[in-house]
């Protein structure tokens, strides 16, 4: 069986009447291709397997914009789009080929994330002469069938930038990584602004950094996410530019995006708290704003977000297990995925208290992505 917490066959067990959100694991049982794990879950967390699941498709990273299920092909061809059913199930509508607007020639399957209408899909490229920079395709959702209709491309950017995280507005868009390549820490922050079509334009703003901890260093910055009212946080690690190594924990810091998408911060290296599960692996606000969740090489950990002000820490839920995706439903769910540990977890997590639902955590054989549909 798909979960630990699943004793009869997936067909005879009863949908719950209202859950609050659908949750969908790409992963690969064996074979040649991926399928898609599907489960409702219920106000208490636990997770039940959606009639049909698992669904065959041959797709890696995902999006939901309530009506659709978008899937990433593991080719890095095409993106299939599936109508997200009245109980949580997927039927294929259309599949569109992104592959032939990316002029690089670069096939690597690549994220996709949507803007917070649900409106436009943002495919991240491969580009480059080497194969070693990204593009951001844009595309316009069809409501009609999923199919999505291009917009343009952004510039070339060396290296990779990627998950972009959208801004409170949904005007700008953030990313970043920091990448070790041939010996050296590269930090490759990039800002974008969502036009009025839906297309996706690199803009010159940058987010300016805290002085780092010790002469020599620089600070790195890599993952970043959003809350509602125009904040974003992101993960920053100090760097020793000597050695090219890391010269100590990666920390959190606070942006502030003004209505011209300008960047300010009150965070400095005394302020920004320390991680607990490096190294950083995703990053993600849930709705509220109020509560950040950072997953890891060492396990997942909470903390506490309020804007401009400090962020601080508040609970690490797991540690010993590495968890690659986070994701927040609308009923203080946090569901964390596990590829080594083969597991999905379920936490009830608020500013008050945390829990792990009952039946967490489930077995998948191996996990690949996650994403979650509140309802």
């Amino acid at each position: 069986s798909a979960a630990s917490s699943q004793t009869v066959s997936p067909e005879s067990v009863a949908v719950p009447a209202s859950p609050v959100a659908f949750v969908y694991v790409s992963n690969f049982p064996g074979g040649t291709t991926n399928v898609i794990t599907a489960y409702t879950a219920a106000a208490n967390g636990q997770l039940t397997l959606v009639p049909g699941s698992p669904f065959k498709d041959n797709v890696n990273s995902m999006a939901v914009n309530g009506k659709y299920l978008f899937g990433a092909n593991r080719l890095g061809v095409y993106v299939a789009a599936f109508l997200i059913q009245s109980n949580g199930a997927l039927k294929w509508t259309t599949s569109t080929d992104v592959a032939q607007h990316n002029p690089s020639g670069c096939v690597f399957a690549g994220d996709i994330i949507l803007d917070h209408t649900g409106a436009d899909i943002y495919y991240a490229g491969t580009a480059g002469s080497q194969c070693d920079s990204t593009i951001y395709q844009s595309f316009k959702v069809d409501k009609s069938d999923g199919f999505l209709q291009f917009l343009g491309n952004t510039p070339v950017s060396f290296l990779f930038n990627t998950p972009l995280s959208f801004s409170g507005n949904n005007v700008y868009a953030y990313g970043s990584d920091c990448i070790n390549f041939q010996g050296n820490y590269l930090d490759t922050f990039a800002t974008y602004k969502r036009e009025s079509t839906g297309l996706l334009v690199a803009t010159s703003i940058d987010a300016p950094l805290p002085a780092p901890p010790h002469s020599g260093d620089i600070y790195c910055r890599t993952l970043t996410a959003a809350d509602p009212t125009n904040h974003f946080a992101m993960v920053l690690q100090p760097i020793d530019t000597s050695t090219s190594s890391q010269d100590g924990p990666e920390q959190l810091a606070t942006y502030t995006i003004a209505s011209s998408g300008a960047l300010s911060t009150a965070s400095t290296h005394q302020n920004m708290p320390s991680t607990a599960v490096e190294p950083i692996m995703t990053l993600n606000m849930a709705p509220s704003g109020k509560l950040l969740a950072l997953g890891g090489g060492n396990g997942l950990q909470i903390f506490t977000y309020n804007g401009a002000s400090p962020i601080k820490p508040y609970k690490q839920l797991l540690s010993g297990v590495d968890i690659e995706n986070a994701y927040w439903d609308n009923a203080n769910h946090l569901y964390a995925l596990s590829q080594n540990g083969h597991k999905l977890y379920v936490f009830t997590v608020t500013t008050t208290s945390t829990s792990q639902a009952p039946g967490s955590p489930h077995n998948i054989v191996g996990p690949q992505n996650l994403i979650v549909q509140p309802k």
